[in-house]
């Protein structure tokens, strides 16, 4: 696995490289020190991830992440990595296109399984902020800024089949394949299956897209 690091520090850098290196399966092919910096190295070296860090002089991570993202399909998936447990740079990194964001003061096992579960194509967000997403958008007139809906999402969202809308629900609930599985009565394989026709139609990346969109664009609600 191809890693990128983005991070104004050097030493932060550093120490995430040696946590890194020592890993067999991943490979750091790079370091920027300023967003503008990653979006050049992220399209030259074509990491498989990038961990971003949010502040950074000039271009900051927010910016750079949504650049690398707007690139298409089959870009790197961005892992936000910051020391700042603040909502407003939780949503505006998911609406980005970050497939997962962690905080700093997290262990080296956790960034390096968050790796892994970026690069095999999952998105990864910590437990306690998965809660605060559900939360943030339970609440009537939600602070994030976003649109509950638009012409784009009701289209794509016409676009799902009775059972791959099922699926949506599903994910946004935070169920796993198996759990999925379960519920649908359906093997694994087959749900596999339904989860990727769900994010191609409505055009996302990953589960932490196809959760924000749910809950965005009313098709589940928290005790709905």
């Amino acid at each position: 696995m191809r890693v990128l690091l983005a991070d104004d520090q050097h030493l932060v850098r550093t120490g995430f490289r040696v946590i890194l290196e020592v890993e067999d399966d991943i490979a750091v092919v790079g370091e920027a020190a300023d967003g503008a910096r990653a979006v050049t190295m992220a399209r030259a070296t074509q990491p498989d991830v990038v961990l971003m860090d949010v502040e950074m002089p000039g271009m900051d991570g927010l910016e750079a992440t949504r650049r690398i993202t707007g690139d298409g399909p089959g870009g790197p998936a961005v892992l936000i990595l910051t020391t700042f447990d603040r909502d407003d740079y939780l949503f505006a990194a998911l609406r980005a296109g970050a497939s997962g964001f962690l905080l700093k003061n997290g262990t080296p096992e956790e960034l390096v399984e968050a790796i892994r579960v970026l690069a095999r194509g999952d998105g990864l967000l910590a437990p306690e902020i998965t809660r605060r997403v559900i939360s943030t958008f339970a609440r009537p007139g939600d602070p994030t800024g976003a649109a509950r809906s638009g012409p784009d999402a009701v289209a794509a969202l016409s676009e799902l089949t009775p059972r791959e809308r099922e699926v949506l629900v599903l994910l946004a609930s935070g169920s796993s394949n198996s759990e999925i599985a379960t519920t649908m009565h359906l093997g694994e394989a087959t749900v596999k299956t339904h989860v990727s026709r769900v994010l191609a139609k409505l055009g996302l990346r990953d589960r932490v897209q196809a959760v924000v969109f749910a809950y965005e664009n009313g098709v589940v609600r928290p005790g709905g």
